[in-house]
């Protein structure tokens, strides 16, 4: 039996992404395997989701850039001895200072033990160097583990753990395909989105990095080729980025397909955008740690192509190695993805990278330590 522990997980902010869902999820994990679990971070709408969990939160400007971050060590250094805790899991640079330098002033005898997650591909630094400071350190794919031994090669492999990031798949269900009711409800609020042809959807964020502008080009290939093709960009139309929308309505425009292209605000409801779409994009033109896309899509039985670079190439070719492209060959993406969108329906295959085997894995992390004692 596990002995109860205090696990404290330090990150900037809890308002939205990737790292503030894996902190929950590993903080709900603690709390239903009868441990305590502590966030420590500047606040955010996520905070009510946190405290849900069971789970403590305590508001503190710990990702601050900022001189006066630094009156938070003592602050924190407190707040370990206070709650005796075993474990101090950083999930990002700043808070992973601060921690460690907290760290770094208590008796060797009352030191938690120190756990990094590294969740991105930062630009390597000294200031970087601290995600692989870690006792262990937990890299969300192969991709970051690479990455990380390339730029930091005297970090000892045996404190490595490669994590990968996972979906629960009841949050994903498949779906039939093709799922006219979806499409149909889809179409009604964005008309663009209707006809017969394949539904291509590209989720993300209004920033250039996630390859807005291949997806459009993709659609006008499509279509020149004689595909009704449709093009449904959730997350494009963003407070602050109206700029960037009427580039690309201009690029829209001058490749002939508005009227086949809806950019939208994000969706809350992205698994029913799944069930409707035909083909689920993920062009993002700089290598990303995971493609929790990929994973998300391939749940609701629908195929994906995208740049076979960073975590998206890593899965594609795990899973579905026909929707790898090689990154910015617009040639060959126009190519895989007629092929994807002309054969049978995709099935829904046994999903490795799930929320729970995540979960288990990185509390199997913290019972290392309780193994070397």
């Amino acid at each position: 039996m596990r002995r109860p522990l205090t696990v404290i997980q330090l990150l900037p902010a809890l308002s939205s992404g990737g790292v503030e869902r894996s902190t929950i999820e590993i903080a709900q994990a603690l709390v239903d395997a009868g441990h305590r679990a502590i966030v420590v971070s500047a606040g955010g709408r996520l905070v009510p989701a946190l405290e849900a969990t069971g789970a403590r939160h305590v508001t503190l400007d710990i990702g601050a850039k900022s001189f006066r971050v630094l009156r938070h060590v003592r602050t924190l250094r407190r707040l370990f001895a206070d709650t005796g805790a075993d474990i101090v899991h950083a999930r990002s640079r700043l808070p992973a200072w601060i921690g460690w330098w907290a760290l770094r002033g208590m008796p060797g005898a009352r030191r938690p033990h120190f756990v990094t997650t590294m969740h991105g591909l930062n630009s390597p630094s000294r200031y970087s160097a601290i995600m692989a400071r870690g006792e262990r350190v937990i890299c969300v794919s192969d991709t970051v583990r690479d990455y990380l031994l390339q730029h930091y090669p005297a970090t000892p492999r045996a404190r490595l753990r490669v994590i990968p990031r996972g979906i629960d798949p009841a949050q994903f269900p498949a779906t039939p395909h093709p799922d006219a009711a979806a499409r149909a409800d889809v179409a009604a609020h964005w008309p663009a989105l209707g006809g017969n042809g394949p539904l291509l959807l590209l989720p993300g964020r209004g920033t250039r990095l996630k390859g807005h502008h291949d997806a459009i080009a993709l659609l006008a290939d499509l279509r020149t080729g004689g595909l009704d093709a449709r093009l449904w960009m959730p997350g494009a139309r963003e407070p602050g980025r109206e700029a960037y929308l009427e580039e690309l309505t201009r690029a829209a425009d001058d490749a002939g397909c508005a009227d086949a292209l809806a950019m939208t605000a994000p969706t809350d409801a992205i698994a029913h955008a799944y069930a409707a779409s035909d083909l689920v994009l993920q062009l993002s033109r700089k290598p990303e740690a995971f493609g929790r896309t990929v994973l998300e899509a391939l749940s609701c039985a629908r195929p994906v192509v995208g740049w076979a670079h960073g975590g998206v190439g890593e899965l594609l070719v795990q899973l579905q190695p026909e929707g790898a492209v090689p990154p910015f060959d617009r040639v060959a993406l126009a190519h895989a993805a007629r092929a994807l969108v002309t054969r049978a329906p995709a099935r829904a295959g046994t999903m490795p990278d799930t929320l729970r085997a995540m979960q288990e894995a990185t509390l199997a992390v913290y019972d290392e330590f309780d193994d070397d004692n």
